[in-house]
């Protein structure tokens, strides 16, 4: 085990899904309530996600009213079930939102792929009960809201990646893990037009934070989550790049991301380097000058070879001399002729 490695007991922390089933809580709110600070996490030691430690979970256990209260502090509710809680009409309180007033906490899309944004029924009731908030509850709005709301403004998906961002800056404590944080809500082609370098752009994906999943990857539900976390009014975008250029500096400050060393140079050899050096170019004399005559050059036993050739085709010559082979075959037709007469 390295020294930088610490050895955490088996039973200190637990995986999200048990510490959510120890809590009463379903995984989706336990998620929730991490972000929002009601319940404390922890790295894992072996970089797999975020913990819950045991003694948070006692801690939790302890408290007056658990498990109730805590499933209340975290109940997230749609437009309708949040304007009963409001008392206020439904229509009121999207725009109220519209307008920015109340900041949805999270979002899903249904089976019809419409958008359903989520509230905190603990900042809807807090709103309600605000007396200085009682004039965007009742009557009519004024005329350059009416206004506002007439041409499209629509506050909700901008309050969203601002919330979201927050969270995400405080699970991340890494400078380059809170400059990937705001480079999430940017566009990856405007990210990569901010952060030329490769090797940057590379170290800043490995601290990407992973988006909420909604669909399947290329699904028409997915397109609508991606633009929903991807920021798209021109004075968000100029303020997440300044973001981003601050964060992104302040990363190289503490660590420089990693680059590839480079490669050793080797000096090849003196023989390898240099090449062969040329004979000098002879004039014709000269190289017949040193050209070896037939009587000089090496026998190699060529002129046995040719002598025992030449003895050979001599005895053939004696032994039938010209003539005497054409004389036998007469000789003998001759005879065979007598012979039958």
């Amino acid at each position: 085990m390295s020294g930088n490695t610490i050895a955490y007991p088996e039973s200190a922390f637990w995986a999200p899904g048990r510490a959510a089933r120890e809590l009463g809580l379903k995984r989706s709110e336990l998620d929730l309530a991490v972000r929002l600070g009601r319940i404390r996490s922890v790295p894992d030691p072996s970089g797999a996600g975020r913990r819950i430690t045991r003694a948070e979970i006692d801690r939790l256990r302890s408290e007056d009213g658990f498990p109730d209260a805590l499933r209340e502090s975290i109940r997230a509710v749609a437009a309708p079930e949040g304007a009963t809680v409001m008392d206020v009409p439904q229509s009121r309180l999207t725009r109220l939102a519209r307008l920015g007033l109340v900041v949805p906490v999270s979002f899903y899309i249904n089976r019809y792929r419409t958008l359903v944004w989520l509230y905190l029924a603990d900042e809807l009731r807090e709103f309600a009960a605000d007396e200085r908030n009682a004039v965007h509850l009742k009557g009519r709005a004024p005329e350059g809201v009416r206004e506002l709301l007439n041409e499209g403004l629509d506050l909700r998906p901008r309050n969203w990646r601002g919330r979201h961002l927050g969270f995400l800056l405080r699970e991340a404590h890494d400078p380059w893990a809170q400059a990937a944080a705001v480079a999430s809500l940017l566009d990856r082609a405007l990210v990569s037009d901010i952060v030329r370098d490769p090797y940057e752009r590379a170290h800043l994906n490995r601290f990407r934070p992973m988006s909420p999943a909604h669909g399947s990857p290329g699904s028409p539900t997915a397109d609508l989550a991606e633009q929903i976390m991807t920021a798209s009014d021109p004075d968000e975008i100029d303020w997440l790049r300044t973001d981003l250029t601050q964060a992104l500096a302040e990363a190289r400050a503490v660590r420089p991301a990693p680059r590839p060393s480079p490669r050793p140079t080797t000096q090849p050899a003196a023989s390898a380097a240099q090449p062969p050096a040329a004979r000098p170019a002879q004039p014709p004399a000269a190289r017949a000058a040193h050209r070896p005559d037939a009587d000089q050059r090496p026998d190699h036993g060529c002129t046995a070879h040719r002598r025992t050739t030449d003895e050979h085709n001599g005895r053939r010559t004696a032994a039938h001399p010209p003539g005497e082979e054409s004389k036998e075959p007469r000789r003998l037709m001759g005879w065979l002729r007598r012979r039958s007469s």
